[in-house]
């Protein structure tokens, strides 16, 4: 009998194998039949310390057995207040609000629905989001309204609202000046990834670029979404992306690495004006209408708590630098290949094109998939797009299998 699970981003008609893991330590599953498989993706972007990282297990553990979910509407507890101190510290003084939720796609519709509220109580009609060509920002309806539209979202039209397209800068001044004229028509808000658009392809643009788009953001008064749920964490190879930019957003969402990768958790982080547009003392229906039935789990907030520890206590930029360096290496030797494209790299994020353009649904992709599970690897490509975000607790020898699988794929299917 056939699993009943229905996979995500998978095409159940095409009879791929789907591995069973039974175990993971460090940058190392473990499946059901024994064999130790190395993630090159970090188990799609979540994992930065390594899987089971004993801190973060044992906090897990700890939390557990004391409190395991309480109501958040009203109520608080130890852990939630513990990581939004935290966060408060370590991000840009002016974002003090702190509001979680349970996945990246919903601290997208939570940043999305800040933004409306702010306008709304502040009597000025502005309702039009911004958004840069190729962004992706999660699966449910507001996040895909504010990405691509294309093969992820194609069935689900009717359902999305419009939104105001930026042009991608391949040109920088072309991005701008799109981006001037729909901030001076009154947009609400515009949401980017900064620095490195992810399920977009790996595409990469300038600090400088992501700091001009944030001053015609202030200059109009249109809110500035930084969704740094995959950039954060040091992927780009500072904590966060806009800080290579000396950017603050206006609004800031989180997720992924803010548990280490453990269990799901995401955070909404908010300027001052943001939250007292929804405060009162007297009108209740300001307040903010938005939860989920497990908002700031305990156990996933006592998870993230000792993230923040180990970014505190260990070496964690040490560990990054190296990883980033190696990458490099590895990119550069893969770069000198004929076949390889458009090679690129930000921190600890390495990709290419196998072949030229970028397709998600090229044939090329199950024959990768193929490649990379018979080598024991867990390296996901995008369409023809491969790369490598590792786990930032992966061995050079480690990395070095993954780059060799890499190189074999370029060898084989380069043609």
């Amino acid at each position: 009998m056939t699993s009943p699970v229905w996979h995500p981003f998978t095409q159940h008609g095409l009879g791929e194998p789907i591995p069973k893991v039974a175990t993971a330590s460090g940058a190392v599953l473990t499946t059901v039949d024994g064999r130790e498989v190395i993630d090159a993706i970090s188990s799609w972007w979540v994992t930065t310390h390594g899987h089971n990282h004993p801190r973060i297990s044992a906090a897990i553990a700890e939390q557990a057995g004391k409190l395991d979910q309480i109501i958040f509407a009203g109520w608080t507890h130890e852990p939630a207040e513990e990581v939004a101190a935290e966060l408060v510290r370590i991000t840009p003084p002016a974002l003090t609000r702190v509001f979680f939720s349970d996945s990246g796609s919903t601290a997208v519709e939570v940043a999305l629905k800040m933004a409306l509220g702010y306008w709304l109580h502040r009597g000025e009609p502005r309702h039009r989001i911004l958004v840069l060509e190729h962004s992706y920002h999660g699966d449910t309806i507001g996040a895909m309204s504010v990405g691509a539209r294309g093969v992820y979202n194609r069935a689900y039209a009717p359902l999305l609202f419009d939104v105001g397209t930026i042009p991608f800068p391949h040109d920088m001044q072309v991005t701008l000046d799109a981006l001037e004229a729909e901030c001076r028509a009154g947009a609400a808000a515009f949401i980017v990834e900064p620095l490195v658009l992810g399920a977009g392809g790996m595409l990469l643009y300038a600090p400088e670029t992501l700091a001009a788009m944030r001053d015609i953001c202030a200059r109009h008064g249109v809110l500035f979404i930084a969704d740094e749920i995959m950039t954060g964490w040091g992927r780009t190879g500072t904590l966060f992306a806009c800080e290579q930019a000396e950017v603050v957003p206006d609004i800031l969402c989180l997720s992924k690495g803010l548990t280490g990768g453990a269990v799901p958790l995401a955070v909404t982080l908010a300027i001052e004006p943001i939250f007292q547009a929804h405060w009162s003392q007297t009108d209740r229906s300001r307040q903010f209408f938005h939860s989920s039935s497990y908002t700031a789990n305990p156990i996933a907030c006592a998870a993230a708590a000792a993230n923040l520890a180990i970014w505190r206590d260990e070496p964690v930029q040490a560990r990054i630098d190296a990883l980033a360096g190696a990458q490099a290496r590895h990119l550069a030797m893969a770069a000198s290949q004929p076949s390889v494209h458009s090679p690129r790299q930000l921190g600890t994020i390495a990709a290419f094109e196998l072949g030229a353009g970028q397709d998600y649904l090229s044939d090329l992709a199950p024959r990768l998939l193929a490649h990379f599970r018979e080598r024991d690897l867990l390296v996901r490509p995008m369409g023809n797009t491969i790369y490598v975000m590792p786990p930032y607790s992966i061995t050079p020898e480690q990395l070095g299998k993954v780059w060799t699988g890499i190189g074999e794929a370029i060898d084989r299917f380069g043609g």
